[in-house]
């Protein structure tokens, strides 16, 4: 009985770590595909698109939420990756996906999301507030955002948190990525468009997620913390946290 259960606790271990093989070989092949354009490729040095998938756990047959898509960068990543196999789900300022990407028929499998109330740019430094809402899904597996949270305010991403705990499945994942700010240190013009480590993991705390790890793949130790992140010095090489979380 001792060798059986031990037979399968081997075979199991096999059978993950060839699908964890086999979902890096479809982000390696979706990150070089010839669908991105140069510009996105210039970025993959400092992204890391395939460690930060590879992180938060991504499987190719998960139902995913991307929040606040910009112009689609990590969206064709994951729609690539989940096309076979899963969903893709994109929601909150979706309009540049929506006229330059979805249209397009290697991207028309993408699921936009409307979620009825739009983006207010009412916050302090010109940062946003997002009114309640509700993304209308109940089942999802993973819900990613990528340099986003510091664009809202507190409240803003209070109500964000929320909707996306009510969109995860219990066990659901949600990764959070977002250029660093000092701790505590009181929102000015230069750091308005970076976020307090601390504050986000607290907020989503709050919202009833469970922390599960962080990564430290887009750690910059020579990011002082103390200029804008677009200025040409910053750009490319701001220190960002990347945390991943479990609705229980």
């Amino acid at each position: 009985m001792q060798f059986y259960s031990g037979l399968m606790i081997a075979l199991a271990s096999v059978t993950a770590a060839a699908q964890d093989g086999d979902v890096e070989r479809k982000i390696t092949e979706a990150i070089e595909s010839d669908l991105r354009t140069e510009a996105e490729v210039d970025r993959d040095w400092d992204r890391s698109p395939l460690e930060t998938l590879t992180f938060f756990g991504l499987r190719d047959d998960m139902r995913v939420l991307e929040l606040l898509p910009g112009g689609g960068w990590y969206t064709k990543i994951l729609a690539s990756v989940l096309r076979q196999n899963g969903d893709l789900y994109v929601a909150i300022s979706t309009d540049n996906v929506s006229q330059n990407l979805v249209s397009l028929p290697e991207f028309r499998h993408v699921n936009v999301v409307d979620i009825g109330v739009g983006v207010e740019r009412t916050g302090p430094f010109n940062t946003n507030f997002i009114p309640p809402f509700d993304f209308g899904l109940d089942d999802i597996d993973m819900a990613l955002t990528f340099r986003n949270m510091h664009n809202f305010t507190p409240e803003g991403r209070a109500n964000i948190n929320a909707a996306v705990f009510r969109a995860l499945r219990s066990g659901g994942l949600y990764g959070v990525v977002d250029h660093s700010r000092r701790h505590m240190e009181p929102m000015t013009n230069e750091n308005r468009r970076r976020a307090d480590v601390v504050q986000i993991i607290k907020e989503v705390l709050a919202a009833g997620f469970e922390m599960v790890d962080y990564s430290d793949v887009h750690y910059r130790p020579d990011d002082e913390l103390r200029y804008e992140v677009g200025r040409k010095t910053v750009t490319g090489n701001t220190d960002r946290f990347t945390l991943l979380f479990r609705k229980p």
